[in-house]
């Protein structure tokens, strides 16, 4: 099974103008659907004068990205659940003060938080250090070491999907493209849509944009000064924070742009710290 996935590998990971259709695959029943990203060169960051441009998001630089793998969508509710029942891991509370938090009550329980109302919702309420165990368990299933949260710039050129512009269907918002504070979506500012509500990107992944922010592997740096040009993670800095990146239902249409990221508590030590934070698995192409 291994022997034909390298050679499904190597057959999509071509650039992007070599790819007709965007190709998925999942490896076991419960793994999440995934993407062949195919290897390139982009710009990470955002340029000068883009509309909401903050300054962390500079200075722009080239950097080259292997082939690799990425969910089709965030982590849904309903496979978070079959990692809790399985494992009766029991996530840290992302609102204390409220408790909002997934519950594992052993025996094959477990129970959403409370805002979490569709299955096919983006797993939301979850820390960082949940999707690592999230990814421990995932590895598990496959009996190797693949599965991963995606680097901050595998991230950004996944949401890219080899366009330039502020988002990957253009310079505005639009109307219904993502569903944040002022995307024009039946969700707007509301609550989260179900996983796959829009379209997809060019590389064939939904819900890069809005909805839910999603962890990286990243460490926090308030700018890309010394910053990897290899698609590697960045393990420096402030690893007490990660980067998010994507935006939610709730941010206004500044942090729905490919290039916005954020920085959250990687402890789970601060008042909400991952209300609206879920994740997307990354699998390395070996």
């Amino acid at each position: 099974m291994r022997a034909g996935w390298i050679l499904l590998a190597l057959l999509l990971a071509a650039p992007l103008a070599g790819r007709a259709e965007p190709q998925s695959f999942k490896e076991c029943p419960d793994c999440p659907e995934l993407v062949v990203i195919p290897h390139g060169e982009f710009m990470m960051g955002s340029p000068p004068g883009e509309q909401g441009r903050f300054d962390t998001e500079g200075p722009r630089h080239p950097v080259r990205i292997k082939a690799f793998a990425l969910g089709k969508t965030p982590v849904t509710v309903e496979e978070f659940l079959t990692f809790l029942r399985e494992t009766d891991y029991q996530p840290r509370p992302c609102n204390h003060v409220l408790n909002l938090t997934w519950r594992s009550e052993g025996n094959h329980l477990a129970y959403p938080p409370g805002s979490a109302e569709s299955p096919k919702q983006p797993a939301i309420c979850v820390g960082w250090k949940d999707a690592q165990a999230y990814l421990a368990w995932l590895n598990g299933k496959v009996k190797g070491e693949v599965y991963r949260l995606p680097s901050e710039a595998e991230w950004e050129y996944a949401a890219r999907g080899g366009t330039t512009t502020a988002r990957w269907w253009g310079e505005a918002i639009g109307g219904n493209n993502a569903n944040c504070n002022g995307c024009g979506s039946p969700w707007d500012n509301s609550l989260f849509a179900p996983a796959g509500s829009f379209g997809p990107n060019p590389f064939g992944l939904f819900d890069m944009l809005g909805n839910a922010w999603e962890w990286t592997q990243d460490c926090w740096n308030s700018n890309y000064t010394g910053a990897p040009q290899d698609g590697s993670a960045w393990i420096g800095g402030d690893c007490g924070k990660r980067v998010l990146r994507g935006g939610s239902w709730s941010n206004l249409p500044i942090f729905i742009r490919s290039a916005a990221r954020s920085g959250g508590d990687a402890k789970g030590q601060d008042f909400d710290y991952a209300s609206d934070a879920g994740f997307r698995v990354a699998r390395s192409i070996r």
